[in-house]
């Protein structure tokens, strides 16, 4: 049973998905970085945003919305890019000397690890990324990246953001949930042969920008 703290209370009331719950020093080799956590109030589930530096004021920040990958991110997978991106966002934060990489934690494009799997079987068949999705049931994408611009909200993020990413439809979302976002920085890392027909779905499919121009 949820109880209805003054927090919140006052959290739903701005139509605020989830609440700050902890934070810890994080060292890593880019830096060290500040670790904090949320929770979704309704569900429970949680994500994290790893801050380095000072994040605060009215100059825009140089921020990375990643959506976790296990494979990619932990099993150095070479199936997709992903943990080429964490990696190259984490470094970009820190010699920026400023940033936040906010953690989403939507696996396999929020179908869950499992059915991340089974898709990974179906395009071993010669399926693509979005067919297989489509095959087992799902949209091309199913996260919510709605939850990110309340992440942002919650660690008082009022200056504009600079956002590495290749995904145009994530400009839009943050946008219209009310993100001040004043540039794309393109993150284009990673590409090998186990990745490219991945890479180029991405583009010709979900309007990902794989060139080095914003």
């Amino acid at each position: 049973m949820l109880l209805i703290t003054e927090e919140l209370f006052q959290l739903m009331k701005e139509n605020i998905q989830l609440k700050r719950v902890a934070e810890a020093k994080l060292p890593t080799p880019f830096g060290e970085f500040l670790m904090v956590g949320f929770e979704e109030i309704a569900t429970g589930h949680n994500h994290i945003a790893l801050i380095f530096g000072n994040i605060l004021g009215s100059q825009p920040i140089l921020s990375r919305i990643h959506s976790e990958c296990l494979t990619g991110d932990a099993l150095f997978s070479l199936r997709c890019d992903c943990g080429f991106q964490l990696e190259a966002a984490l470094s970009q934060i820190s010699n920026e000397g400023r940033g936040i990489l906010l953690y989403h934690r939507q696996e396999g494009r929020n179908i869950g690890l499992l059915n991340k799997i089974h898709a990974y079987a179906l395009q071993d068949q010669g399926l693509d990324t979005v067919e297989a999705n489509l095959q087992l049931g799902f949209k091309a994408d199913e996260r919510d990246f709605t939850v990110c611009s309340d992440m942002y909200k919650l660690l008082s993020i009022n200056g504009g953001v600079r956002l590495l990413t290749n995904n145009p439809k994530k400009i839009d979302i943050m946008r219209e949930a009310g993100i001040d976002v004043v540039e794309r920085v393109p993150l284009i890392v990673g590409r090998n042969p186990s990745n490219t027909d991945y890479l180029d779905v991405k583009a010709e499919k979900m309007g990902h920008i794989l060139f080095k121009h914003p």
